[in-house]
């Protein structure tokens, strides 16, 4: 069947052809008749290729038909020989069409039940988004209604806890905690829901019940407190324990926890009143018998039966001016357990070691009652620092009486001072703790404190002042008011570090200015210059050196003294050089002035007077300079200053010779001593200590 098809094709192509031509062909008979049709003839490729030959168009047509016949004849052939691939073409082609009219219906059918499925499928999803939605609802309205009737129903088990299980247990505490919950649960929602009624009658009871048998036990653990040699830290912490108790009965019968708050503070307020107060009065038996008196000021004048130490008890411990290791109590002391009067009552201190063992029992005291408080009662600002006033009021006015008592009698301004840093440095601890509770009692005993001390401070100032220097012996080594003075700023002043005090720091400036101006007017009593200098450098470098022991920093006093101490010790080398070497000083500078004003006439006429200077001083500079280093270390007995005051001589010395060798003349300078030679002495006189 393929292969006819071809040729089946090609024969119909000829015979198209064919009856083409023969139309032209019976058309050329009217070439002449039709003029209008020639020219598209004409224009024939075969009918021009005809007309070039000269063929007869009617031979040419019957060739052309008998052709034609030729050709149809073979194709009829042609069809006949593949008349049974045609045949079953057709068979096939028929089968074609009932198996496509087939499908046809088939998909009909598909098309029919896919419309229906589609429409089933839609009307599905409408139902599956109502049951999504109602399901969604019902979901979001179980969940709360679930936990409301939860929350309002009064279970077997809440009931059994309450009315049966102890106090103590924890079964009750934990079924308190739910009915606390029920309790204000219903309250919200009695007007909303009236089914809150139902269980309204059975939780009161309920509450009723624990509320009788929270009372007494709260208040059994309060009179607890009264017991004497009570810790009372143990009931304390054991009512932190059930603090849920006190927080039951505020939230349901405020008239009870009031009761049972009243109850607890004039306890505690008893409670501590007597402690401290018994504390105290054992604690101040082991102070000093002895104390610091009005004689005691540091511008009294010692007399021959007493001295800075002549307090017996004090002897060991440190004196009024001195501090020793008082200042532990701001240190190492700070935070170490209290004195015990019982295990230390061979033991005697100084008031301020007194005075921080009882301010430390009220700073712990005071901060865990605070925070009990705040904890237990459930209170803060105001509230707390009410009821926290109400329990300590008492005890915090006797503490501050017996301070009163003790300050109005006190000469001891070294004991004030650390007093007045205890109290600054307690109340920093409590700030630490987040207790303000105390504030205003650490500012009511700065207030105690601070005008004695100022009082007492300005006492021993206007002693200074009243000093006659012509009362005292005429010794050019420190004075004992000095020596007072050093160790009494140089206490102040490391005490105060790191905690600086302005009006310690005024009252301090004024106290040092009395004091240089004392030491002038002792220096005044002496005949000469050279006395007069010994004594002020002997004072100053005192104070120097107990203020460079005792504190850390460089204070203004330090500074003050050794602004003076630097012009006296270059005047006193001058004096002393000048004693030795006096002419050979003048000499030098009489030359260097005649130099500067070019006085060269002048200058000569002083060469006589120089070489016979530097033939004395060739034979006695060794000898003086033994003489200069034994009369510095006499006059000054702090080897350390006098050795210092023997090299500045020596190096001065040296200064001056380098200028004499200058303005000698070249005849002269021969004759000076090699200053190798002299350098080599001097080292002689170096002492390292």
């Amino acid at each position: 069947m393929n292969c006819a098809l071809p040729y089946h094709r090609s024969n119909h192509d000829l015979e198209t052809r064919n009856k083409g031509f023969l139309a032209r062909m019976s058309g050329e008979t009217d070439i002449f008749d039709n003029q209008v049709q020639l020219p598209q003839d004409l224009g024939d490729d075969v009918v021009q290729e005809v007309l070039k030959t000269g063929i007869d168009l009617r031979q040419y047509s019957e060739q052309i038909e008998k052709e034609l016949k030729e050709v149809e004849n073979k194709s009829i052939q042609d069809y006949i020989k593949e008349s049974q691939n045609i045949a079953s073409l057709h068979n096939q082609i028929t089968a074609c069409d009932n198996i496509l009219e087939k499908m046809e219906s088939m998909l009909m059918c598909f098309q029919k039940d896919l419309g229906s499925i589609s429409s089933e499928i839609l009307s599905l999803q409408r139902k599956s988004v109502t049951m999504s939605q109602q399901l969604s609802n019902r979901q979001s309205i179980r969940g709360p209604l679930s936990q409301f009737i939860e929350d309002m129903t009064v279970s077997e088990a809440l009931i059994v806890g309450i009315m049966d299980c102890p106090v103590m247990e924890k079964e009750f505490l934990t079924q308190l905690q739910i009915l606390n919950y029920k309790i204000n649960f219903v309250k919200e929602q009695s007007s909303k829901a009236k089914s809150c009624l139902d269980v309204k009658d059975i939780l009161e009871k309920l509450k009723i019940k624990a509320m009788a048998k929270i009372r007494p036990y709260l208040l059994e653990q309060i009179y607890k407190f009264r017991k004497p040699m009570t810790n009372y830290q143990v009931p304390q912490n054991n009512m932190l324990k059930y603090k849920l108790f006190y927080e039951f009965i505020l939230a349901n019968e405020k008239n009870v926890a009031n009761e049972i708050r009243e109850e607890y503070v004039d306890t505690m307020s008893k409670v501590y009143y007597s402690y401290f107060k018994s504390y105290s009065s054992r604690l101040m038996k082991l102070q000093f018998e002895e104390r610091p008196t009005k004689d005691d000021l540091m511008g009294i004048e010692n007399t021959a039966g007493r001295s800075i130490f002549h307090k017996t008890t004090l002897k060991h411990k440190g004196t009024v001016f001195s501090i020793d290791t008082r200042d532990a109590v701001l240190n190492t002391q700070l935070e170490a357990p209290i004195i015990v009067p019982h295990t230390a009552s061979t033991n005697r201190y100084h008031y301020e070691a007194l005075f921080r063992s009882k301010q430390y029992a009220l700073v712990d005291n005071a901060c865990r009652e605070y925070l009990f408080l705040t904890e237990f009662f459930k209170v803060s600002g105001n509230k707390a620092m009410k009821i926290f006033n109400k329990v300590m009021e008492k005890t915090l006015n006797l503490m501050s009486k017996n301070l009163q008592s003790f300050v109005d009698d006190c000469y001891d301004t070294i004991a004030l001072f650390l007093c007045l840093h205890l109290v600054m440095r307690y109340q920093l601890i409590c700030h630490k703790r987040a207790v303000p509770a105390l504030d205003e009692y650490w500012d009511n005993l700065t207030t105690i404190i601070w005008p004695r001390f100022e009082y007492i401070f300005q006492l021993n100032i206007q002693s200074i002042k009243d000093c006659d220097p012509l009362k005292f012996s005429k010794e050019t080594g420190p004075h004992y008011i000095t020596r007072k003075y050093a160790e009494f700023s140089a206490a102040m002043v490391s005490i105060g570090e790191g905690y600086p005090c302005e009006g310690a720091t005024q009252l301090l400036a004024e106290l040092r200015e009395a004091v240089q101006c004392f030491l002038l007017r002792m220096a005044a009593i002496f005949p000469n210059r050279i006395q007069q200098l010994i004594f002020l450098i002997n004072n100053y470098n005192l104070v120097l050196s107990v203020f460079m022991e005792r504190t850390r920093n460089n204070s203004k006093e330090a500074e003050s003294f050794r602004e003076q101490l630097n012009p006296r010790s270059s005047e006193y080398v001058e004096e002393v050089l000048s004693q030795y070497f006096g002419g050979i000083i003048q000499l030098i500078k009489e030359s260097e002035s005649l130099l500067e004003k070019d006085q060269d006439e002048d200058l000569k006429r002083q060469e006589g007077k120089a070489l016979a200077l530097v033939q004395s001083f060739t034979n006695t500079w060794r000898r003086s300079l033994e003489d200069i280093n034994k009369e510095i270390l006499k006059s000054f007995p702090n080897l350390v200053l006098g050795s210092e005051l023997v090299q500045r001589a020596m190096t001065q010395l040296l200064q001056y010779y380098n200028r004499l060798h200058k303005i000698l003349p070249p005849s002269a300078r021969t004759q000076l001593t090699n200053i190798h030679h002299i350098k080599v002495e001097m080292k002689k006189y170096k002492v390292n200590y």
